[in-house]
């Protein structure tokens, strides 16, 4: 049986920085990161990338639909 693992891309200039995502995620990934867009909101970043599932909680919870869910196959 193949392996997966998750991994998410946010759109850090359209992310207004709301955390819904961070509690979401089951697995503790995510978190603000300290530098800000080009408007001023600290956007999410994979603090913790190893422990993604690729459960998509996040995505599906993102007012903005700004993160992107990919589950890549390891051999």
């Amino acid at each position: 049986m193949a392996k997966f693992v998750g991994a998410i891309q946010v759109d850090q200039e359209k992310c207004k920085g709301c955390e819904v995502c961070i509690v979401a995620c089951p697995s503790d990934v995510i978190a603000l990161s300290r530098e800000v867009n080009s408007k001023g909101y600290p956007y999410a970043y994979m603090k913790n990338p190893s422990a993604c599932t690729g459960c998509s909680s996040c995505g599906l919870v993102c007012p903005d639909g700004v993160i992107s869910v990919y589950k890549v196959k390891v051999e």
